[in-house]
């Protein structure tokens, strides 16, 4: 048995909505928070001044508000899809610590890079994050999927970093795009694969023990 390539995890002891609890949990939070409209938008973003005096939760909730139901309706779709395509890559806990990585690297990489830009919402970094997550565990044991989501998505960061957001984004969010978050998150979904990979090859091994 070669250790040094671990095969994506199944998870089939599993029903589909345990599977899919973080995935569901976070599409419940950002509808709800939705519906509370531009006193939860503003409650919630991501906000310099706000944190900088102490007002925490906008580490986390910043990515769970959205400009509107134009910008929201597009990233939970896409979290329904990233969910379907990796139901079976990341476990419940993986989900959960990728995103909450992904969020947090965000921030740091806003507050610490990024001095002028004084608020941001949206799911869309995190998304990125999870993306490279996902794709890297499936390049890892050689599924034929992770090398096209990989070089999607390393084509959309290139294209993103040297032209500016995709065309017609911006319009259709009804705001700017903060192309910046996509590469944070993508940065540390990176760093969580790279982790996961190690917990993985570790469990392996004792298992052979």
């Amino acid at each position: 048995m070669n250790t040094d390539l671990p095969e994506a995890p199944k998870f089939p002891s599993r029903a589909w909505w345990q599977r899919w609890s973080v995935v569901l949990i976070i599409a419940a939070v950002t509808l709800v928070l939705a519906l509370a409209g531009d006193q939860g938008r503003e409650w919630g973003r991501y906000d310099r001044i706000g944190l900088e005096n102490g007002e925490l939760w906008r580490l986390v909730t910043g990515h769970l508000v959205h400009l509107g139901f134009g910008h929201l309706w597009p990233n939970v779709l896409a979290l329904i899809v990233i969910g379907s395509l990796f139901e079976d890559v990341l476990s419940p806990l993986e989900w959960l610590v990728a995103a909450l990585g992904c969020a947090l690297a965000i921030d740091a990489g806003l507050y610490a890079l990024d001095p002028d830009l004084q608020w941001y919402v949206g799911l869309s970094g995190v998304l990125h994050g999870i993306v490279a997550c996902g794709a890297l565990l499936l390049v890892r044991a050689r599924h034929a999927v992770g090398w096209v989501l990989a070089i999607g998505l390393g084509a959309k960061l290139a294209w993103e970093h040297w032209a500016g957001p995709v065309p017609f984004t911006a319009a259709s969010v009804g705001g700017p795009v903060i192309v910046a978050a996509h590469l944070y998150g993508a940065t540390a979904g990176t760093l969580a694969a790279l982790g996961f990979l190690s917990v993985r090859r570790a469990r392996s091994r004792r298992s052979l023990i």
